[in-house]
């Protein structure tokens, strides 16, 4: 196949799904496998390193074979392999890289090494650029959000058109889909917390608890304050800029204080004993609604929207401060339908573009981490020979 067909194989590994995608061009994906460990770990209510490192062994060669199936694609079409170095568990992202090193060096092909966090944010553009539409006005503000990660980034494209990121805000404690993995499990409801708590939210009164989040002590980094004050004229001399960070250890704490409170013991229990005994019971169906009484579905209800609401006004605020032309929301919860409803409405309320990745793109995949190879491929930005993982992996300048 010509050099300029631009296939990527992408590999990602760094938690609980064994991903591979075929994308050309970082414009088209030719497929899309991802082989879940989401019901393995939720025996035990939240993901076991040890045990997503071993599924992750087992999976990976099926994986990649189905995903170069499915794309009609031999490996010898292959331009470059990329591969999730980090952030997330070393085991993991060991099983990754190991194969993708191994078949980089086997096919002769380089190898791209890709920052899961890029990725996430590259699964919103690739599907901009698969509708072939208007592309975003830059600079973009990037709210990356899931069970592990809550950052804005400040995305920018350099002149050889690979991207650049600025850290402007980060969660300082629990990320906000663990805030959701763990007041879910406070309520006796399933493993991963976040489509339990969005299905069951629209059933209960979104203002009967009043959550509130407090003042979080201001952090800025050079960076930040350069770049604010590029897009405000009201900055003072030697006044530091503003950080958008997030923490939501507090609310957490508050809905157990709740629980306890409010003697929600034995309904805890008798629910996570009916779901233990039913499993066939999903966030979505009436039985689900049905073993809730209505002070729990209020308790859930406030919590998103507190949760929702905190993570809107950040992120519209620093897009305000930073003179961003677009927002984007991508990661696990950017599925999150009232997420989605609210970010769309204020939006829409600024005039200021957003987009968010489909719900296929939205968990863990591998499809972003080769469109997220592309620019750097393009850029000759290969992995060095001794590419390891690296768990702790930031993106961009902090």
């Amino acid at each position: 196949m010509a050099e300029a067909a631009g296939l990527i194989l992408g590999i990602e590994s760094s938690c609980d799904e064994t991903a591979a995608a075929v994308v050309r061009a970082g414009s088209t994906a030719l497929s899309n496998v991802v082989a879940s460990q989401m019901s393995l770990h939720a025996n035990y209510g939240g993901v076991v390193p040890e045990l997503a490192s071993r599924e992750h062994l087992r999976n990976i060669v099926p994986v990649v074979r189905e995903a170069l199936a499915q794309a009609k694609v031999a490996l010898a079409d292959l331009d470059a392999v990329a591969v999730t170095e980090g952030p997330g568990l070393a085991g993991a992202l060991l099983v990754g890289i190991t194969y993708a090193k191994a078949l980089s060096f086997g096919l002769g092909k380089p190898l791209v090494a890709v920052n899961h966090l890029e990725g996430h944010i590259h699964a919103v553009l690739l599907e901009a650029r698969q509708r072939a539409g208007v592309p975003m006005e830059l600079p973009l503000l990037a709210l990356v959000v899931s069970g592990g990660h809550t950052h804005l980034y400040l995305a920018e494209q350099a002149a050889n058109d690979t991207w650049t990121y600025r850290n402007v805000g980060r969660t300082v404690d629990d990320a906000a889909g663990e805030a959701y993995d763990k007041v879910a499990k406070l309520l006796g409801l399933g493993y991963p917390g976040g489509p339990w708590i969005d299905a069951l939210a629209p059933h209960g009164n979104p203002r009967a608890v009043p959550f509130a989040f407090g003042q979080i002590k201001t952090r800025a980094t050079k960076a930040a304050q350069a770049e604010h004050s590029k897009h405000s004229s009201s900055q003072k001399p030697g006044k530091p800029a503003p950080a958008f960070d997030f923490s939501f250890s507090g609310i957490k704490t508050a809905a157990r204080r709740y629980v306890e409170t409010h003697h929600m013991k034995p309904g805890i229990e008798y629910r996570h004993a009916e779901l233990a005994a039913n499993p066939q019971i999903k966030p979505q169906s009436p039985e689900a609604v049905q073993l809730c009484n209505p002070q729990t579905l209020d308790l859930i209800a406030s919590f998103q929207h507190a949760v929702v609401g905190n993570l809107l006004r950040q992120t519209f605020a620093a897009a305000e401060a930073f003179g961003a032309r677009g927002i984007i929301v991508s990661g696990g919860v950017a599925a999150n339908r009232e997420l989605r409803r609210r970010f769309q409405a204020e939006a829409d309320r600024r005039s200021l573009p957003v987009a968010f990745p489909s719900l296929a793109l939205s968990t863990d995949n591998a499809a972003m981490i080769a469109a997220a190879a592309w620019p750097k491929f393009l850029a000759g930005n290969f992995a060095p020979e001794d590419l390891g993982a690296t768990p702790q992996l930031r993106l961009g300048q902090q």
